[in-house]
């Protein structure tokens, strides 16, 4: 198996902000995941607020959890 190949790339919308770095996001399907900042994203301190679009990596194992690794423009 492939590690690259098993994530799934999903796009959302931030509706809240939580602490320690998680977020509640609303994905293009309706539904609603908890998701927290990926590694790049908080070594160079991207800020993420409520209303950002992002992108979402999920696996297949948990699908309402996931790792926020861009913020879109």
């Amino acid at each position: 198996m492939n590690k690259e190949k098993d994530k799934i790339k999903k796009n959302g919308v931030v509706t809240e902000s939580l602490p320690d770095g998680f977020f509640r996001v609303l994905l293009e399907d309706e539904s609603e995941i908890l998701a927290h900042l990926g590694g790049k994203l908080r070594v160079h301190r991207i800020r993420v607020l409520t209303g950002d679009k992002v992108t979402v990596e999920m696996t297949p194992y948990d699908p309402k959890r996931g790792r926020i690794i861009f913020r879109n423009k």
